[in-house]
């Protein structure tokens, strides 16, 4: 099995910047694309930022701009920086990984979340 562990979030004003962690542990092979999405109350999830493992990174229109997400393959690791925060960004923040068990099987894992509030 694989686990995604967050870390990160927190309560910040406006205008502010937070940076959102995620590891992944277990019988991993190989990560394809790890990122980040995001589920408002009231709202569905919605992607945040994705990068694949050679790379290559997708933004939502919303945070372009303004996120910048980063891996580091050697630890399995994703990071989210966050920087001029609104209060429209206010979520919980999940982690997913598409992995490669040692036994070859994929997986599509999800972390359990994390709590961003951006208010003043």
């Amino acid at each position: 099995q694989v686990q995604l562990v967050e870390s990160g979030g927190g309560l910040v004003q406006p205008g502010g910047s937070l940076r959102l962690s995620c590891a992944a542990s277990g019988s991993i092979r190989s990560i394809n694309n790890m990122g980040w999405y995001r589920q408002a109350p009231g709202k569905q999830r919605e992607l945040v930022a994705r990068q694949m493992s050679g790379g290559s990174a997708d933004y939502a229109d919303s945070v372009n701009g303004r996120f910048t997400i980063s891996r580091d393959n050697a630890k399995n690791t994703v990071y989210l920086q966050m920087n001029s925060l609104k209060p429209e960004d206010t979520a919980v923040y999940y982690c997913n990984a598409m992995a490669r068990t040692m036994v070859g099987r994929w997986l599509d894992v999800w972390g359990q979340g994390t709590l961003v509030t951006v208010s003043s």
